[in-house]
């Protein structure tokens, strides 16, 4: 007999996976909105407060701490109390801690309250990605999870205009920026009473009757008349039996996970460490506050076609070497980035690393989930995302070191040379292209 599973794998894409999409995604944007924000939220407090360059970096670097802790906790808490109920939870934690975080009068103030941020940014990440994964159809499935990506694109342009419309109004804009923050907490609600969970997630609990009515109402949405439908009820399932449980560094997939690790860590360590420092950097080179922002702008517009063209090729060359391509395609960007002196060649080369980044961001969130069996596939993505943040707290105190001992040339040069090693290590991954997830 059709497994559940089997059943949602062979949908077509209807509206109801379109709402799933959409609905994670809202949340995946505005994680991406808060994150960032702080880069020019750093810019202008740098000015105002006259802060040094390790208190910015500590700003910059506390956030991705948090996510790092988020991120183990928040896969681990996946896989025992569902994908939808933490998805809900990191969006009301995070959604609340920046709102209050634009009441700080203090730099440890801002500090502390940018780690809370950072819990719930860290644990929604990787959930939203598991979720969206395990309901999609497993032909498209590289797309649909790239497709989810590709809001990241989408906040971090709302950034971006927030920045550069709302940050430099006054004194406070800053403060304005980060009240914007407090959307999440009311989207949670909507996380929570809209988004299905996930049947894999409700089988293995047991939860039988709970997850055919919701293959039932995807099947209703395709068309598709479900097993017995309106004859008999589905036939009684035996109780799940006690299986010992498993661990990403089982024999079989202790390879992937190590291999997993170095790519999210080289592209995590390249990504934040020049993102979060663009607007500031343009501004250590001479231009001023509104100029650097614009910059940004444009820069981070090139986001949206490089998840399109990952999306379009994730399910044509495969995971693996559209991973390993863009990657490489970011180490190159980057270098040229570090050699840039003129307002044209930072444009041209910042939008090549939004480009190549993002599309690499975009395949890399698409396999992560493929790689692990469902009673570990929350904290296997979490665990490695949570690995990734450690890179992510480093670079951007490692940037002004960086600065000192050579300029913008070794500090890309060495975010190029993080992106050499995670485009390696992308080659040994296996490919799970058009493959069902493993029960």
């Amino acid at each position: 007999m059709t497994t559940r599973t089997q059943r949602l794998d062979e949908l077509p894409f209807t509206a109801k996976h379109r709402r799933l999409l959409g609905g994670s995604g809202v949340g995946w944007a505005l994680d991406a909105m808060d994150v960032g924000l702080i880069s020019f939220v750093m810019a202008a407090l740098a000015v105002q407060w006259n802060l040094s360059s390790t208190q910015l970096s500590w700003i910059g670097s506390i956030g991705f701490l948090g996510m790092a802790i988020g991120a183990s906790v928040g896969g681990l808490l996946a896989d025992r109390i569902g994908r939808r109920q933490v998805f809900a939870m990191t969006l009301l934690v995070y959604g609340l801690a920046t709102g209050a975080a634009a009441l700080s009068t203090s730099v440890a103030m801002l500090i502390a309250l940018r780690f809370v941020v950072g819990l719930g940014l860290g644990a929604e990440l990787p959930v939203a990605s598991t979720l969206v994964s395990e309901f999609a159809p497993r032909k498209i499935r590289g797309r649909v999870v790239v497709a989810l990506e590709a809001f990241w694109a989408a906040g971090w342009l709302l950034a971006a205009l927030i920045g550069y419309f709302v940050v430099p109004l006054n004194d406070d804009g800053w403060r304005w920026a980060l009240a914007i923050g407090l959307v999440p907490a009311a989207y949670a609600l909507v996380v929570r009473l809209g988004l299905p969970e996930s049947v894999r997630f409700l089988e293995s609990k047991g939860r039988y009757a709970d997850a055919e009515a919701i293959v039932r109402d995807y099947e209703r949405s395709a068309g598709v008349v479900a097993p017995g439908e309106g004859i008999v009820d589905a036939p009684a399932e035996p109780a799940p039996t006690e299986v010992p449980r498993r661990s990403i560094w089982d024999e079989g997939l202790r390879a992937r996970t190590a291999a997993l690790w170095i790519v999210w860590f080289g592209i995590n360590f390249s990504y934040y460490g020049a993102f979060i420092w663009l607007p500031s950097l343009l501004v250590a080179q001479g231009f001023d506050l509104v100029t650097s922002f614009g910059y940004t702008l444009i820069i981070t517009l090139a986001q949206l076609p490089g998840y399109g063209v990952a999306a379009w090729l994730i399910e044509v060359w495969g995971r693996r070497i559209t991973l390993a391509a863009f990657l490489a395609g970011s180490a190159v960007s980057a270098a040229l980035f570090g050699l840039a002196d003129t307002p044209a060649t930072i444009i041209a080369a910042g939008m090549a690393l939004s480009f190549f980044n993002l599309g690499a961001w975009g395949a890399l969130y698409a396999i992560g989930p493929e790689m692990y069996p469902t009673p570990v596939r929350g904290s296997g993505t979490g665990a490695a995302a949570a690995f990734g943040r450690l890179a992510s707290i480093i670079a951007p105190l490692l940037v002004p070191l960086l600065l000192d001992g050579g300029g913008n040339a070794l500090v890309f040069g060495t975010f190029a040379a993080a992106f050499v090693v995670a485009a390696v290590a992308a080659f040994t991954l296996p490919e799970r292209a058009r493959v069902a997830l493993e029960d």
